[in-house]
C-alpha cells in the first residue's frame, strides 16, 4: 500500500473581478513506487526540492509524475523529474518516448495494484485523476475536477472555472463513489463523508465578489451622472 503526502496544499483567493492569487496542490505518493502528482507553479522550485529532501525523496528516483491537467499551476515544475514516467492529462511518454494509452474511452492506467490512474474529464477534455490505496482508505488526487471541500456544497466554485460542467459533474460523482479521502486542486484534503454531490444554487463567495465589483462602479456613475444633470440643469423630475 501506499502513504500519501500532501506537499503544498493549493489555493485560491480572489483579488479582483478578473484577478485572483491561485496554486495547485503539490502531492508525494509513497510505496513500492515513487509518484509526483502536480508540480504547482514555477515560483515552487525550491520549495518543492526542500520538501522532497524533507521526505528523503530524490527527484531523480521518481517514478511516475502525474499532472491531472495541464494548466501552469499544476505543471510548473515537471522539468525536476527527468527520470520519470509522465501522465500529463491523457499523454503517456518517458523521455521522447510516447505511449498511446486510451483514456478517451475509459481505460485506466495501472501503475501497480494499488495505485490508478483514471479519467476524469470536465475541468478540461483531458483531466486525470490518481485512486491510491492506502491503510486509511482509497485517497483520489484529483487536481481541479474538485476545487475544494467547499465545493461539495456550493457548485458553482468549480462550475464558474468548467469547460464542461455536465461531463465534469459526471466525473465527480464517480469518484466521489470510488473514494474514502480527496485532496483538491486547490485546498487541502478532505474526507468523504458522503457520497453524493450537494447542488447549491447560492452564488459563491467569488461571484458576490464580482458583482460588488461591477456593481458598486455602476451605480457611483448612475449617481454622478444624476448629480451632474443637476447641477447643470439638465434633468429635472
Amino acid at each position: 500500500m501506499y502513504e500519501v503526502v500532501v506537499l503544498k496544499p493549493g489555493y485560491a483567493t480572489w483579488v479582483g473581478p478578473t484577478q485572483q492569487h491561485a496554486d495547485g496542490t503539490i502531492t508525494l505518493v509513497k510505496g513500492p513506487k515513487l509518484i509526483i502528482v502536480d508540480t504547482g507553479g514555477p515560483w515552487n522550485k525550491r520549495f518543492l526540492q526542500a520538501a522532497l529532501r524533507k521526505h528523503g525523496v530524490r527527484a531523480d528516483a521518481v517514478d511516475f509524475l502525474v499532472c491531472t491537467h495541464g494548466h501552469s499551476d499544476h505543471t510548473g515544475n515537471n522539468n525536476l523529474f527527468p527520470n520519470a514516467t509522465v501522465i500529463l492529462s491523457y499523454d503517456v511518454c518517458q523521455g521522447d518516448l510516447y505511449t498511446f494509452h486510451d483514456f478517451q474511452h475509459g481505460q485506466p492506467y495501472t501503475i501497480d495494484d494499488d495505485v490508478r490512474v483514471i479519467p476524469t474529464p470536465g475541468h478540461t477534455h483531458q483531466d486525470i485523476t490518481v485512486m491510491a490505496r492506502t491503510p486509511d482508505g482509497v485517497v483520489a488526487i484529483t487536481g481541479d475536477l474538485f476545487e475544494s471541500a467547499d465545493d461539495l456544497t456550493d457548485d458553482n466554485l468549480w462550475r464558474s472555472f468548467s469547460e464542461f460542467p455536465d461531463l465534469q459533474a459526471r466525473s465527480r460523482e464517480h469518484v466521489l463513489s470510488q473514494a474514502d479521502f480527496i485532496v483538491p486542486g486547490h485546498g487541502p484534503m478532505f474526507r468523504v463523508k458522503d457520497r453524493r454531490v450537494v447542488h447549491s444554487a447560492t452564488p459563491s463567495t467569488p461571484d458576490r465578489k464580482l458583482l460588488w465589483y461591477i456593481l458598486v462602479p455602476l451605480l457611483i456613475t448612475i449617481v454622478g451622472g444624476i448629480l451632474l444633470m443637476l447641477v447643470t440643469g439638465q434633468y429635472h423630475w
